[in-house]
């Protein structure tokens, strides 16, 4: 991150999704959930490569993303938090989203 994100209260980081069926509704109501969790004026995600972004705090905007195991997700959040949201949103993910899987 560069020294103007930093300062502008901006984080990122990218996630493989490796969750058997993907972002599916679930996984996307805790997401989002988490999302909404922190003050981040911002909280967002797409997928990779060249997906459009799209406002992390919306499970309609998170779920229209239809993004399946495997896809590299980029999170973003700026504003008050920012660095909180995205390693937890992250670690939720590398978690498979807090799902057991038989």
């Amino acid at each position: 991150m560069s020294a103007d994100a930093a300062a502008a209260g901006v984080a990122r980081a990218e996630v493989r999704i490796t969750h058997p069926t993907g972002l599916h509704a679930r996984p996307a109501v805790r997401l989002t959930r988490l999302a909404k969790a922190f003050p981040a004026a911002s909280v967002r995600l797409r997928a990779r490569p060249g997906g459009d972004w799209v406002d992390a705090k919306s499970i309609v905007k998170v779920m229209a993303l239809k993004a399946r195991t495997g896809v590299m997700l980029e999170l973003e959040a700026e504003g008050e938090a920012a660095e909180a949201a995205v390693a937890e949103l992250k670690a939720l993910v590398e978690r498979d989203f807090d799902e057991g899987h038989a």
